[in-house]
């Protein structure tokens, strides 16, 4: 029997507005297909009212660090909205002030984990500064979110994506918990061996069911390599939301009905709805 605990959204962002605004010449966000995004005529009020299917659910800026009051938009939303939420704060690496900034944001701002993008940031995920920031997360005692996988930008150097890149990290901070945001497609297969040999890897889903048969068969590999109970749910607001997000984990066996392909056991699909993962994260409310 299912013991149904909290539902808890790892992965979404923050728009940069507090009110509704209206772009005069909108620039659109792409990556899903047919749906595309006018980030800046997004607003808080928009990130609440997506969450409603969830009981918590971890936010983040959108700068990658380049944007330090971002941070900032981040505590003030968390304060605003209550419990619901868990901030975490986005730094760069490269940056001369990373670590302070890293300190301000746990001492005063009272966030409780980072999110980094190595290709959006430029930065090698086992190179010197980037190891700084993980010592430093592993004295305060908080998780980092990695992006991981495709991105859109044509700048974005791929190289820095991979993955595997990350064991590196977790051989030497073994006490580092890491989430690998969107399985790191298109190197699935790569991020669940990842996350069964190192007990403080995760991956999030999100981001990944519009592309159903990649979804289907990334859900097949990880239950394969019985691999399911290392996976959290994440929406990647908003691209998807936490909604479409559980719906299409619980139709996802639609796509094999009338094969003999093998479904995913239902039960498992229900654990990744109701994982807790603020207490796999040790993320204290």
């Amino acid at each position: 029997m299912l013991v149904v605990r909290m539902i808890v959204d790892v992965h979404t962002h923050l728009p940069r507005n507090r009110q509704p605004a209206k772009s005069e010449k909108p620039k659109y966000y792409t990556a899903r297909p047919g749906h595309p995004i006018d980030m800046d005529a997004l607003c808080w009020d928009d990130h609440y009212k997506a969450m409603r299917n969830v009981d918590r659910a971890i936010v983040f800026g959108l700068s990658f660090g380049r944007d330090k009051h971002e941070n900032d938009n981040v505590a003030e939303y968390v304060r605003m909205y209550g419990g619901k939420f868990i901030g975490f704060l986005t730094v760069d690496p490269n940056g001369e002030d990373a670590l302070e900034e890293v300190e301000r944001c746990v001492n005063e701002l009272k966030l409780k984990g980072i999110k980094l993008g190595p290709a959006y940031q430029n930065f090698h995920p086992y190179s010197e500064r980037a190891c700084a920031i993980y010592s430093k997360a592993v004295d305060l005692g908080l998780p980092i979110i990695f992006h991981m996988g495709a991105t859109p930008g044509k700048y974005d150097p791929m190289e820095y994506s991979y993955p595997l890149i990350l064991e590196k990290v977790a051989i030497a901070f073994p006490d580092l918990k890491m989430v690998v945001a969107h399985m790191g497609h298109p190197w699935i297969p790569d991020t669940i061996i990842l996350i069964r040999k190192h007990p403080n890897v995760y991956a999030d889903i999100s981001a990944l069911f519009y592309r159903p048969w990649q979804f289907y068969n990334a859900l097949v590999l990880a239950n394969e390599y019985d691999q399911m109970h290392k996976l959290l749910l994440g929406s990647d607001w908003p691209v998807t939301t936490p909604e479409e997000t559980i719906n299409n984990l619980r139709r996802i066996n639609l796509i094999v009905e009338g094969t003999n392909l093998p479904r995913i056991p239902e039960r498992k699909i229900e654990e990744i709805i109701n994982r807790d993962a603020l207490e796999i994260l040790g993320i204290s409310p």
